[in-house]
């Protein structure tokens, strides 16, 4: 075996038919802190070019895997490695891989020009070949026109399209990124995805996006895995685990305002039925999951046996989120 080579190569042949070369392994991965658990018996893998969904809710151990697979935490347990590397030599991990974390600090007094030159530096380059990959990642991340400019003046979605160019600068095999697009309006969270997918198509990079926003999710990740309570509950794509979860269909119901209180103790009252929140409130509109074992016409013929008018009724497809609150248990 060579000295690139992994600890941990068992895992490739459980994988089956892969479409690229393997970038992230994890066997039995588990990190404690004294008697808490935080991540337990994570098997993991990935391969070049692919974008990995890594979701969980709160506490559910993504930020402590995270941490262990960059080396910023020593495993409790099991094995891992990141473009072949093992676990057991850190410091070259660190050199194939590029992170950008929930909380990145900036140096608000220095350019952007300046920030992602000093780091080049730090990873080899010389000022020639520094002052070249900056030039270049700020005009990918769209900041050739500020790079000039403080940080401290930058926006917080410059500073993550920074963030981004600073994960880059080393060429890495494999990208961390936790939260890339959180507290972003909608127009800087569609340039990171942007920059997310052109990422892993154009440099082939894998990409491990650590995220709440489910809808981004859906939109750019290739496959998608799920933990809950220190452990991975399902993965796939995101049909697969769609359809893995067994995730109930969802109704839209319309009604006149004046017999929305009565429809909503209606369906209510259907067994297996759950009333789903809409962060948009529109009068006389419902949306109800209808349940594993719920039939769409059980909820009808309720409605019109109680003399609701129903202006509307529409089935949707079970969607990411449907699905993610069925594994974790609604957490």
């Amino acid at each position: 075996m060579s000295s690139e080579q992994s600890s941990v190569a068992p895992v490739a042949e459980s994988l089956g038919p892969t479409s690229g070369r393997i970038t992230i392994e994890a066997v039995g991965l588990a990190r404690h802190y004294g008697d808490l658990v935080a991540v337990r018996d994570l098997n993991l893998h990935a391969v070049e070019g692919e974008i990995l969904g890594f979701l969980g809710p709160n506490g559910a151990g993504k930020t402590s895997a995270i941490r262990v697979l960059t080396t910023i935490l020593a495993p409790t347990s099991g094995d891992f490695a990141i473009a072949g590397i093992s676990h057991t030599r850190p410091c070259d991990i660190r050199r194939r891989i590029g992170v950008l974390p929930e909380s990145a600090g900036y140096p608000a007094r220095q350019t952007g020009r300046e920030y992602l030159r000093y780091h080049a530096r730090l990873f080899g380059h010389t000022k020639v070949s520094a002052a070249e990959v900056t030039e270049r990642l700020l005009g990918e991340v769209g900041l050739a026109g500020r790079a000039g400019d403080l940080v401290g003046g930058y926006s917080r979605g410059m500073r993550q399209r920074l963030g981004i160019a600073r994960a880059l600068v080393n060429e890495p095999v494999v990208v961390f990124l936790d939260e890339p697009t959180l507290g972003l309006d909608p127009a800087g969270q569609a340039e990171v995805v942007d920059l997310i997918r052109r990422m892993a198509g154009e440099r082939g990079v894998t990409v491990l996006l650590s995220t709440h926003l489910l809808a981004e999710v859906e939109e750019v990740c290739t496959r998608v895995v799920i933990l809950n309570r220190g452990r991975v509950v399902v993965e796939g794509t995101v049909a697969d685990v769609i359809r893995t979860a067994g995730s109930a269909r969802c109704a839209l119901v319309r009604v006149p305002p004046n017999q929305w209180s009565a429809a909503f103790d209606a369906l209510n009252s259907l067994s297996g039925a759950r009333m789903v929140p809409r962060g948009r409130s529109v009068p006389g509109e419902l949306r109800v999951s209808l349940g594993q074992s719920g039939r769409a016409d059980d909820a009808l013929r309720l409605l019109l046996a109680r003399d609701i008018t129903v202006t509307s009724f529409e089935l949707e497809g079970a969607r990411l989120s449907d699905a993610f609150l069925a594994v974790t248990g609604g957490e």
